[in-house]
């Protein structure tokens, strides 16, 4: 294609997503801006509990919604969670404005304020009382439990040696999800155990569906939004214009290496979402 972006936006490294974003820029009724929380709109940090959206991300959020047919944060994380850590209840401009929490299982809309969830698989309950005996089992100090009612996640990040740690528990915590009918879901520095047939390329896919989205945009940082790839991957092969984002990081090189765009964290990702707003067609 020979489309020329402003020199305010970075330009697509690929056709698929020079296409996807002349198409979010010229048809943004209709687009659908989907985004990964911890690494995308919130920095990482040690501290899962910790972790906050970039303070310029709501203004960003609040000055795009309007212009587009819906903005879904898609997170592993539990929705009422992402929600206060984001920000996000009570913003004006964000009425169309989702979090899709647990993977799409839970959902929160801003228009109602209002939660839908099913009841936790029960394997849940069952990895959660035997998990700190196989932790201590596997000799794995310095880690973090974080339950999210829906999966439960053990970060590394905080261990003396982070990457072996994380390692040395793949195959006692994979022979645990296993036991429960489960599956492990492997991120940066952190193991999540959760139920199978929740992933974030099923819910981006459902509620583009869901919304008729004309155009897709997702950015994400790890290998749980490998998945938001794919399914937009095969938006774009059925006929719907799409731009992939890595918010860039080191520690996960298959993202950037399958997206059109790798910008730097959340800090670029806000000035990504800012700009669109700015330039989107009224």
């Amino acid at each position: 294609m020979g489309t020329h972006f402003p020199e305010s936006l970075p330009t697509p490294r690929t056709p698929a997503g020079r296409e996807g974003l002349e198409a979010l820029l010229s048809q943004p009724r209709s687009a659908l801006v989907g985004l990964d929380f911890d690494g995308t709109l919130a920095p990482i940090v040690a501290d899962p509990e910790q972790a906050r959206a970039h303070p310029d991300a709501v203004p960003a959020l609040a000055a795009l919604a309007p212009k587009v047919a819906a903005v879904a944060v898609i997170t592993g994380r539990p929705a009422e969670i992402a929600v206060r850590y984001g920000g996000f209840a009570g913003v004006p401009g964000l009425d169309h404005l989702v979090v899709l929490g647990h993977y799409g299982a839970e959902r929160w809309d801003a228009a109602t304020g209002e939660i839908t969830a099913p009841p936790p698989h029960p394997g849940i309950a069952a990895v959660r009382a035997e998990l700190p005996a196989v932790i201590e089992a596997a000799g794995a100090r310095g880690t973090w439990i974080e339950d999210k009612g829906h999966a439960v996640a053990v970060h590394t990040r905080r261990a003396d040696d982070p990457q072996a740690t994380f390692e040395s528990l793949r195959a006692p915590l994979t022979d645990l999800a296993t036991r429960h009918a489960l599956i492990v879901e492997p991120g940066r520095l952190v193991l999540e155990l959760r139920p199978p047939g929740m992933d974030k390329g099923v819910a981006l896919r459902e509620y583009a569906r869901e919304i008729g989205a004309g155009a897709v945009l997702y950015a994400g940082d790890d290998l749980g939004d490998i998945p938001a790839f794919a399914a937009v991957e095969k938006l774009r092969a059925e006929g719907t214009p799409g731009l992939l984002v890595c918010s860039g990081s080191e520690e996960v090189t298959e993202l950037a290496e399958r997206s059109d765009l790798v910008v730097n964290g959340p800090e670029e990702v806000v000035r990504l979402l800012r700009t669109l707003a700015e330039l989107s067609a009224p």
